[in-house]
């Protein structure tokens, strides 16, 4: 429907109303967050299957989606033990449909199959998983979340500005020729203060809330790479056009689906390890 607004105008106020609904979900948690995430799922899978078959490789859609409901029932019910035999099941699953109904090129559908549910569903159900978490020192992961999204955001106005303004050197060029070292690594920056400062406010120690805005502008901007570089190998622009001003969904949350995991995993393995800094600081003085 056409609202009579630019471009910049459609952008805001897309972003605006989809920045609402991902944070209510957020902040609810629960069934809420699982389905705001298996729609996420499911919208970005269809994208993933358009781009693929722009180059000539044709993932089943219907295992894709079949698995990240899989995957999200165990992540909402939180029976990590069948994460291993979901994975293992789900695969074989591919396998099994690309042999049966599936056509040329088999060895590329199969794996571009199961790139497909990790890519689009395992790695961003780690969201639940993340704002879940609690400890004696933390009653849930909420300000983990908030820390990485900020982070994330302010990577991506970090790299725009300072790669505006100071850009010379070129980040990646084949893949993204408009992103540039300086952009990176003002993004970096702006990334790691606005982390401390979060992280401050929820009680985390300075240099594990800057460490923590390193990993999730590091992995943010990987993971926007990423997905333009298989944008850039099928030989298309956008993954779609679902979200007016943004594209698709791939678009907007590719920042976020390699920095989920990562921030989840040293979230809970460091942050609310009480017993990990000790460890690290040893290995270090073992090392050297």
């Amino acid at each position: 429907m056409d609202l009579g607004l630019n471009k910049n105008a459609t952008r805001m106020l897309t972003g605006f109303i989809l920045g609402l609904i991902v944070l209510y979900s957020i902040i609810w948690g629960g069934i809420w967050l699982a389905l705001l995430i298996l729609g996420f799922m499911c919208l970005a899978s269809r994208e993933y299957v358009k781009i693929l078959e722009h180059k000539g490789f044709y993932p089943s859609l219907k295992i894709i989606i079949a698995s990240e409901i899989f995957f999200a029932v165990i992540a909402y019910f939180k029976q990590f033990d069948l994460v291993s035999i979901a994975l293992t099941a789900c695969s074989m699953a591919a396998f099994l449909w690309i042999l049966f109904r599936g056509r040329q090129p088999y060895i590329a559908n199969v794996a571009t199959t199961i790139l497909g549910f990790v890519y689009c569903g395992w790695f961003p159900l780690h969201l639940i998983f993340l704002r879940d978490l609690h400890s004696n020192t933390y009653d849930s992961g909420l300000g983990f979340v908030i820390l990485m999204f900020t982070s994330i955001l302010l990577t991506d106005t970090g790299c725009y500005y300072v790669g505006t303004k100071f850009g010379k050197h070129k980040l990646a060029p084949i893949v993204s020729p408009n992103k540039t070292i300086e952009g990176s690594i003002g993004g970096i920056i702006c990334a790691m203060i606005g982390a401390t400062i979060v992280g401050l406010t929820i009680g985390v120690e300075w240099y594990l809330a800057a460490f923590a805005g390193l990993i999730c502008t590091i992995c943010a901007q990987i993971g926007d790479l990423c997905e333009s570089l298989i944008k850039r190998d099928a030989g298309v622009k956008d993954s779609g056009n679902s979200l007016p001003g943004h594209g698709g969904f791939l678009d907007r949350a590719d920042s976020f689906i390699f920095t989920i995991p990562a921030m989840f995993y040293f979230t809970k393995w460091v942050i609310m390890n009480d017993s990990a800094m000790p460890a690290i600081i040893e290995f270090f003085k073992n090392l050297f």
